[in-house]
């Protein structure tokens, strides 16, 4: 049985620092544990230019810890109305990592989501030509398609079309949770990945309705089956370059949670090295894990791979109830006041 666990130093590839006092106090967890990260773009008002993506970068660099040298990597939040030469200044910027579709009223602040992907599909084809990666979150948002179902249905009316129309588009289908997303992604042409997320790798829709309705287990895409989480362990420990790590961690207050309309999102980034260890240990592929967290990413990304490293300790430790974010704010991270049988090595 291994008691330590050395990586080369990972990167997240889809995160949510938010901003104000809650970037300050989530972003040293990120910056703990990876070099870089694909910062999301769902602010209020949302990070839809290279100029907006140019001052949020400033201040995420302003609130590094002290010594830190993470990087984040900026995203933009496509429209209908995001202009072909938006592409282009943001590919010329040397600081955004690509343009983030959600369909309009996905997720969290999604509002101003793309409503027809028909309407962006000039600026997908710029994209192509210039090698921008193009960040789905692959729902479906209409009224008549089940909320377990939206996933399914957007790789078939939107996911598949798109990428047959646009056939040197890199995309990265972010966040995937079913049987069906694995087996898309599997028989994909090039130029397709996908992320996967702890949350969606440790439960399944049951988490949600244990002992009563589970607020902080509710995320979007929501949890889906064990059969579809099965898949995604298959997938994610396989050792295929086309999926790799992406936590989703979306920190919100505990009161936004716990309310009558509870926000969507889970917080993995105090420990999100420690809940991938442990899906990779229990599916006996730990030396699996480096490529998955390390490696897949940059190289699809076109990306150098990081140089340095860090070290996981077999130590059991219970992550707290709370933690601060901003305030009177607090955030509920996954695992509160629960067991974590991995623990980060702090030099």
């Amino acid at each position: 049985m291994t008691d330590l666990l050395t990586l080369r130093r990972p990167d997240d590839w889809h995160l949510h620092l938010r901003d104000g006092a809650a970037l300050a106090a989530v972003l040293p967890h990120t910056a703990r544990q990876f070099a870089r990260a694909i910062v999301m773009p769902n602010l209020k008002p949302p990070v839809t230019t290279t100029a907006l993506a140019a001052a949020y970068r400033h201040r995420i660099l302003a609130a590094r810890p002290a010594g830190s040298d993470f990087e984040p990597l900026m995203t933009l939040y496509l429209t209908d109305n995001t202009p072909t030469d938006e592409v282009d200044r943001a590919q010329a910027s040397g600081i955004v990592a690509g343009f983030k579709m959600y369909p309009a009223g996905a997720t969290t602040n999604s509002d101003s989501g793309v409503t027809d992907v028909r309407r962006v599909d000039e600026v997908l084809a710029r994209m192509a030509e210039l090698g921008v990666v193009l960040q789905v979150h692959g729902e479906v948002t209409h009224e008549q398609v089940d909320v377990f179902d939206r996933e399914q249905r957007f790789i078939d009316d939107i996911l598949a079309p798109m990428a047959e129309r646009h056939p040197r588009l890199r995309v990265v289908f972010e966040h995937i949770t079913t049987r069906a997303a694995v087996a898309f992604v599997r028989g994909a042409r090039a130029g397709i990945a996908a992320t996967i997320t702890p949350q969606h790798l440790l439960h399944n829709r049951n988490d949600l309705f244990r002992g009563g309705l589970r607020p902080h287990f509710y995320c979007l895409p929501v949890l889906k089956t064990q059969a579809d989480r099965e898949a995604l362990i298959e997938a994610a420990t396989a050792g295929e370059p086309r999926f790799f790590l992406g936590t989703d961690s979306a920190p919100h207050d505990r009161r936004s949670k716990e309310s009558e309309c509870g926000c969507a999102g889970m917080y993995s980034a105090h420990a999100a090295l420690e809940l991938y260890a442990e899906v990779f240990e229990d599916a006996g592929a730990l030396h699996r894990l480096e490529a998955f967290a390390a490696d897949f990413g940059p190289d699809f990304y076109g990306l150098p791979r990081n140089a340095g490293t860090v070290t996981l300790v077999r130590q059991e430790w219970s992550p707290p109830a709370i933690y601060p974010l901003g305030g009177t704010e607090f955030v509920v991270p996954m695992r509160a006041n629960g067991t974590l049988r991995w623990r980060q090595v702090v030099s």
